[in-house]
């Protein structure tokens, strides 16, 4: 198991088109994908759970990935969190 925490850099937070470029990225490897966020756990891959958490610029999340390919994938959801999820 994967876990970090990954800072939401885009001006704008987490709306639907940003969670919708994380749960495309995320739903291309088998691993499970767990965002936390003051307490509140939800599963990654579901657009409505990530645009939940509300997250602004600046929030920080608990990132928790599982399974046989979180390397990978970890690693395709760091992207998407660096590069400002298509943002910048």
């Amino acid at each position: 198991m994967i876990e970090k925490t990954l800072t939401v850099k885009n001006q704008k937070g987490i709306h639907t088109r940003p969670a919708a470029v994380l749960v495309k990225a995320a739903a291309k490897f088998s691993s499970d994908f767990t965002i936390v966020k003051d307490g509140m756990e939800i599963n990654g891959k579901s657009i409505i759970g990530v645009m939940s958490l509300a997250a602004e610029e600046g929030a920080e999340l608990t990132v928790r990935v599982e399974g046989s390919d979180e390397k990978e994938a970890f690693q395709a959801i760091k992207k998407v969190f660096e590069e400002g999820f298509d943002e910048f």
